[in-house]
């Protein structure tokens, strides 16, 4: 037989045994991939403003932490950030590179109400588990409901519209009736989803411990000149405000300081959770009461007073509410990950559904596929209740509940509200 004979005939198992090889290597390629590549997990966020600038750094200390331990079964945390410059449609875009060119295992997403609802049915398109850590519109955890199967990759990593004005109100029973007795006030809130709901709660809440809503006014986010405003609630004469703000930024605390408006601002300030709240407003922001569920100073759990001073350490300043939900939900993904033994999103939403986490804000726990509002999460004594806080002398006071409060309430001159003063 010539060379070139026994080559042709040799070929058919050279190509056998290549082809063994092959398939071998790709059986083998992923074992080795899932127990060495990263666990990764993009963080979509308003990286440039007051509130969303801690929850690409808040999930980058959590992952660092968690790394440093030694990760997760061996696998280290990699955080993919993206700034979404507050736009619902540079969000899409990034979920969808996320999911599709990154290959991410799970996002976190946004402060905004807009944008968490814009995402949402990509998650279900992508499969892709996505945790907000801000957004608040019951809207969110309400289409869970309507379209489970689809939407329950989408988790609420914070309190509901709903839940946020229930613990305005509680705080507001203690402080504002029983210490000041106050009898009415003015809803004024920013024209967003997540204030939809809020402000009928409030409206409802606040009728049920003595407080009654003579006006109701929303405005645009957009709004620069809030003398109108003000003017029109001064002639109202309300024992207080109940607030709504968050997208509006600095604006309307600069002004009501500039004005002495003489009544007191008392409920959500997104930006004013943010240590950096003082120097935005040039102290225009003392004694504003606002609602949060963790604080600077506020041991709420163990792991809360850690997590400030490590962020304080590494960035300079104490973080806003969603750094704290940011900073706990790498951990709890994490932690379902390594329960589920698997980064499959089927896989992950069953363990993340059984969470069971002590975070810097509470005991996090997720309301039932069953309930009105699925995948939100669980309030109450037992699990996450809230605090109230007011900005004293450029420091972040806790005055509500009693057992974890570090001051007393005050407010400015301006303000005439009889023993407070």
């Amino acid at each position: 037989m010539s060379k070139l004979e026994r080559r042709v005939a040799a070929a058919p198992r050279l190509a056998w045994l290549a082809a063994s090889a092959a398939v071998a290597l790709c059986l083998a390629a992923p074992a080795h991939a899932q127990s060495n590549e990263p666990i990764k997990i993009g963080v979509i966020a308003e990286a440039q403003s007051v509130a969303g600038s801690s929850i690409p750094q808040a999930a980058q200390l959590a992952a660092d932490e968690i790394n440093a331990a030694g990760g997760v079964n061996g696998r280290k945390i990699e955080i993919i950030s993206y700034d979404n410059h507050s736009s619902a449609a540079e969000s899409v875009r990034a979920f969808q590179r996320a999911a599709t060119q990154d290959h991410v295992n799970a996002v976190i997403a946004s402060y905004i109400s807009e944008v968490v609802l814009a995402l949402e049915p990509w998650t279900g398109r992508l499969k892709t588990v996505m945790v907000t850590p801000g957004a608040a519109s019951d809207v969110i955890t309400q289409n869970i409901a309507k379209d489970y199967d689809h939407l329950k990759y989408t988790f609420h990593g914070y309190a509901t519209s709903t839940s946020i004005a229930d613990a305005t109100c509680a705080a507001a029973k203690d402080l504002l009736v029983d210490q000041l007795h106050m009898k009415s006030g003015v809803v004024v809130s920013e024209d967003a989803a997540w204030t939809t709901p809020l402000d009928a709660e409030y409206i409802k809440c606040l009728t049920k411990i003595g407080v009654k809503p003579i006006d109701h006014i929303r405005f645009s986010p957009d709004t620069t000149d809030f003398t109108p405003i003000f003017n029109k609630i001064e002639g109202e004469k309300p024992d207080v405000m109940i607030t709504g703000i968050s997208h509006v930024g600095t604006q309307p605390t600069v002004q009501w300081k500039q004005q002495e408006v003489p009544i007191p601002m008392f409920g959500v300030s997104s930006q004013a959770t943010n240590s950096s709240f003082w120097n935005d407003t040039n102290g225009a922001t003392e004694g504003v009461l606002y609602q949060a569920f963790a604080g600077p100073g506020v041991a709420v759990t163990p792991k809360t007073l850690p997590f400030v001073a490590a962020f304080n350490k590494r960035f300079g300043n104490n973080p806003s509410y969603c750094g704290y939900t940011a900073y706990d939900e790498v951990y709890y993904i994490a932690d379902a990950i390594k329960r589920a033994g698997s980064t499959d999103s089927d896989k992950l939403v069953a363990a993340l559904e059984k969470t069971d986490y002590v975070g810097t804000i509470g005991r996090v726990k997720f309301t039932g596929k069953d309930s009105p509002n699925p995948h939100a999460l669980e309030i109450g004594p037992d699990t996450i209740s809230g605090l109230m806080l007011q900005w004293q002398n450029g420091k972040q006071v806790n005055l509500w509940p009693e057992k974890v409060a570090n001051g007393k309430m005050k407010f400015p001159s301006f303000i005439k509200v009889g023993s407070a003063n």
